[in-house]
């Protein structure tokens, strides 16, 4: 066997790891922006192959079996649509996107936690009206006392958002890589600047 040959063969794998789809319903739009909806390379070849998904972008790279030659997927739709959920899961994450990231006291960006603006030991519930973002100084700060004792107010008061709203709120916060294929269907529904 050539050496050539068993060098691209064992790096290659590796490399169309590189090659995510952009996963869009049926409606042409991204089952979530933030975590943007990604599959691998396999899973959209896969899906194509059990007709489960249009083909609408490529990359340059082929995959190849004995019989067969496929440009990967760079951007797959979904041929039944999926109802988006409406309920919006209390999570960590879904918290910090509700608060954009930002500390609710000081707005600093880093080291987040999540604080009971009325505290637990005071009876405050873990909510999304009691939960809000906090960078760690802003916590330790608060400690356990109310928002009056500590001398700290809110930004904005805490709420349950909407399945909506988070979903628009992800928009504006785009993943470190997005292939030139996928601009065209992330933000196709954003307004034009006049």
């Amino acid at each position: 066997m050539d050496g050539d040959f068993r060098t691209e063969f064992v790096r290659e794998p590796g490399a169309l790891k590189q090659h995510p789809a952009l996963v869009l319903n049926a409606d042409y739009r991204p089952l979530s922006y933030y975590p943007l909806s990604l599959w691998a390379w396999q899973d959209a070849i896969k899906a194509a192959w059990l007709d489960r998904v249009d083909i609408v972008a490529e990359y340059d790279e082929v995959v190849r079996s004995p019989s067969t030659e496929i440009r990967i997927p760079s951007v797959v739709v979904l041929k039944d649509y999926v109802k988006p959920q409406k309920r919006v899961a209390f999570t960590r994450f879904n918290l910090f996107l509700r608060d954009g990231f930002h500390c609710q006291y000081c707005g600093s960006k880093g080291d987040l936690t999540f604080d009971h603006v009325v505290p637990r030991a005071a009876g405050g519930v873990t909510s999304w009206e009691n939960v809000v973002a906090a960078c760690a100084p802003c916590n330790l700060r608060k400690g356990s006392k109310s928002l009056r004792r500590a001398g700290m107010s809110l930004r904005k008061p805490p709420r349950r958002p909407q399945a909506e709203e988070l979903r628009n709120t992800g928009r504006k916060f785009p993943p470190n890589h997005l292939h030139e294929s996928w601009i065209d269907f992330l933000y196709w529904d954003t307004e034009l600047d006049a």
